[in-house]
C-alpha cells in the first residue's frame, strides 16, 4: 500500500494582517517614487507613505520622502524590491485544453478569472434624441468597480472614431483610450478593448423623410462602422422587427464580408483588419490590456457569411500579431465571438480559423436575460462544448445580464445563479452594462413614442431628464461576491455562498498546472479585514487588505501541490 503524505495542517486567521489595513505594499520599482492614483500611497524604497488631504499632512510627507530618499537609493543599489500589490497586473495568456477546458493564465502561472463590466463611455453611437448617448466615466467609478470585486472592464471603442477617414487614424481618440486604460489599470482592472458594433453603424439610420412599406419602419442608427465604410448600395433604410433586418444594413455587411472597395480603392474589410493592427501596436507593451475583442456580435447569419467571418478573424489575428512584434511588445489575448444569433438562440460558433495560442471564445450568454426566464446550466455547457471544438480555448462571456429590476424581486435569482454558473465553469464574464444613458439608441424608440424607458446598469437614471438618481443597491449587493481572482496553478473549485457570505476554493500549484510559489488573490465583500476569518491549507499565512469603498483582498503564497482556502464573515456581519 503506497504511503500517503500527510496533508498540511489547516490554519486560520482573523483579519489582523497587515498591521496597516488598506495600505497596499509598494507596487512599483523602489527606484521610481510615485503616487498610485487608486491608492493614496507614495512608494519610496519599499516604504508605504500615505498621502493626506491636508496641507500639513502633505508637508509632513515631503519631509518624510526627503528623509527616506537615501533608503530608497540603498534599496535600488542592493537589488531589493518590494513584493508587488495584489492589484498589480501582469500580461495574460491563454492555455487551451480540450479535455478540462481552457483557462487564462498570468506570468506567475496563476489561473485568472476575469470578472467585470462593460463600459461604453468612449463609444460613438448614433444620436436620435437630445440626450447624450453615453455617460463619461465618473471620478469614483473605478473605486466603485473595485469595491464590487471586479478585475476587468470590457472597454467599448468605435471604428468610426478610430478611423474617421480611410487610412486616417484619430490618435487623439486613441490617446483618450490609453488614458482610460491606465486609469483602470491603476485600480487593478484589466481592459478588454472591445471593437463594438451594433447593426453595422450610425450611417444606416433612415434618411430624413424616408418612407417605408408597412410593417417596416424607418431604421435607427447604431454604432460601429464609419460612414465611408458603409457601402449600402442606397438601399432602403427600413427595419422589419429586428434592427439587423434592414436592407441597407444587410448590404453593408455583404460589402464587408466580400471586402468591397471603398471610395479610396481599398476593401472595407482590409481597412478594418489594418485598423485592428494599428490599435494593437499602440497597446503592444501594455500589460493592463488583457486583450482585444475583434468584433461585437457580427451579423453572420448564414453559413457562407459565418465562413467569411472566420476568414476575417484569421486575417485579424495575423494583423494584431504583426503589429505587436513590430512594436516589440508581447502577445495579448484575442477574443472572438460567434454570430449575433448566439445571444438569441444560445449556440452557433464560427468555423475554426487559427492555431494562435492566445485565443478566447467570447459568446454572450444572455439565456433568460431578455425573456425574463432563468439562466440554465445548458447555456454554459453549450459555450464550453463549442470552445472545446475550437481547440479547447478558454470561455469569457463578453456580455450577460437582464433587467436590473429582477435583482429586487425575492423570487428571482437570475443574477445570483448566473454568477454561480460562471464559477462552476471557471468562465470569465463582463456584465452589460455599467451606466446607461437614456440617449442610447436602445431607448430612442420609446422616447419618440412618448414612453419613458428604463435603463440597464448599476445606476438609476430618470429618463425624463437623463439624470442619475442613485445606485441600484439590490443589484450591486448581488454582484458583490467572493471569488478567486488569481489561483496558483490550476483552479479546481471556487464557490460563493451568498447566504453565509463565505467563499471556498481549492486548486493545485506546480507541475503541469504551474504557479508553484505564486500568490493566491481572492476577494470578499466584507467591510473590513477584521470582519473575516480565513482558513488555509497548502498556503502561507494570508495577508488581508482593505479595499477602498468596501471589500477585502486576501493574498497567500502557495507551497506547491494542493491548496484550499475558506473565507467566512464573522458573527454573521
Amino acid at each position: 500500500m503506497p504511503t500517503r503524505t500527510p496533508a498540511p495542517p489547516r490554519r486560520w486567521w482573523r483579519g489582523r494582517r497587515p498591521p496597516r489595513p488598506g495600505w497596499p505594499r509598494c507596487s512599483r520599482d523602489p527606484c521610481d517614487p510615485s503616487v498610485d492614483a487608486a491608492w493614496p500611497t507614495v512608494c519610496v524604497g519599499g516604504h508605504d507613505l500615505r498621502v493626506g488631504p491636508l496641507l500639513v499632512r502633505r508637508l509632513a510627507l515631503l519631509v518624510t520622502v526627503l528623509t527616506f530618499a537615501g533608503a530608497g537609493l540603498a534599496a535600488c543599489s542592493s537589488g531589493a524590491k518590494p513584493e508587488s500589490s495584489p492589484l498589480a497586473l501582469t500580461a495574460l495568456r491563454a492555455e487551451a485544453d480540450p479535455v478540462r477546458g481552457g483557462r487564462i493564465v498570468d506570468g506567475e502561472g496563476r489561473e485568472v478569472l476575469l470578472r467585470g463590466v462593460n463600459v461604453n463611455a468612449l463609444a460613438e453611437y448614433w444620436k436620435g434624441v437630445d440626450f447624450p448617448t453615453t455617460f463619461p466615466l465618473a471620478s469614483d467609478d473605478t473605486a466603485r468597480m473595485r469595491s464590487i470585486g471586479w478585475d476587468a472592464v470590457r472597454l467599448l471603442v468605435s471604428w468610426s472614431r478610430i478611423e474617421p477617414g480611410p487610412g486616417h487614424y484619430d490618435e487623439a481618440y486613441l490617446d483618450q483610450v490609453a488614458r482610460t486604460v491606465r486609469r483602470l489599470g491603476q485600480a487593478g482592472l484589466y481592459s478588454i478593448i472591445d471593437f463594438h458594433q451594433d447593426a453595422w453603424g450610425p450611417a444606416t439610420a433612415a434618411r430624413p423623410g424616408e418612407r417605408c412599406v408597412p410593417p417596416a419602419v424607418p431604421g435607427l442608427g447604431w454604432d460601429g462602422a464609419p460612414a465611408w465604410a458603409t457601402l449600402d448600395g442606397d438601399l432602403p433604410r427600413c427595419t422589419l422587427g429586428a434592427r439587423e433586418i434592414n436592407p441597407a444594413t444587410m448590404r453593408a455587411w455583404q460589402a464587408f464580408f466580400t471586402d468591397e472597395k471603398a471610395s479610396d480603392g481599398v476593401g472595407v474589410q482590409t481597412r478594418y483588419v489594418a485598423m485592428l493592427g494599428h490599435v494593437a501596436g499602440r497597446f503592444a507593451r501594455s500589460p493592463e490590456v488583457a486583450g482585444y475583442d475583434l468584433m461585437n456580435e457580427p451579423n453572420a447569419f448564414v453559413p457562407a457569411d459565418n465562413q467569411r467571418l472566420a476568414t476575417m478573424y484569421r486575417l485579424a489575428v495575423a494583423s494584431i500579431r504583426r503589429a505587436e512584434r513590430a512594436a516589440h511588445g508581447s502577445p495579448h489575448l484575442i477574443l472572438f465571438e460567434p454570430s449575433a444569433l448566439f445571444s438569441a438562440i444560445g449556440s452557433g460558433p464560427p468555423p475554426s480559423f487559427s492555431r494562435d495560442a492566445d485565443l478566447v471564445y467570447a459568446p454572450h450568454i444572455y439565456t433568460g436575460g431578455f425573456t425574463g426566464g432563468p439562466i440554465t446550466r445548458a447555456a454554459f455547457e453549450t459555450a464550453q462544448r463549442e470552445a472545446r471544438a475550437l481547440g479547447g480555448v478558454p470561455v469569457l462571456s463578453g456580455e450577460w445580464g437582464a433587467d436590473p429590476a429582477r435583482a429586487s424581486r425575492p423570487d428571482d435569482s437570475y443574477f445570483v445563479e448566473h454568477q454561480q454558473l460562471q464559477d462552476d465553469f471557471r468562465a470569465g464574464a463582463t456584465l452589460w452594462t455599467w451606466r446607461e444613458s437614456c440617449g442610447d439608441p436602445h431607448k430612442v424608440s420609446d422616447l419618440r413614442a412618448g414612453r419613458v424607458p428604463g435603463v440597464w446598469g448599476e445606476f438609476e437614471v430618470d429618463c425624463h431628464d437623463n439624470s442619475v438618481t442613485g445606485t441600484r443597491d439590490a443589484l450591486v449587493a448581488q454582484l458583490r461576491r467572493g471569488y478567486v481572482r488569481a489561483a496558483p496553478g490550476r483552479l479546481s473549485r471556487t464557490r460563493w455562498d451568498p447566504d453565509r457570505a463565505s467563499l471556498e476554493a481549492s486548486g493545485r500549484a506546480g507541475k503541469n498546472g504551474g504557479g508553484d510559489g505564486a500568490r493566491l488573490v481572492a476577494f470578499h465583500p466584507a467591510a473590513r479585514p477584521a470582519d473575516v476569518r480565513v482558513t488555509v491549507r497548502g498556503l502561507d499565512a494570508p495577508d488581508l487588505l482593505a479595499v477602498r469603498g468596501g471589500g477585502v483582498l486576501i493574498s497567500a503564497r502557495a507551497h506547491g501541490g494542493a491548496w484550499s482556502i475558506r473565507v467566512a464573515r464573522l458573527n454573521g456581519r
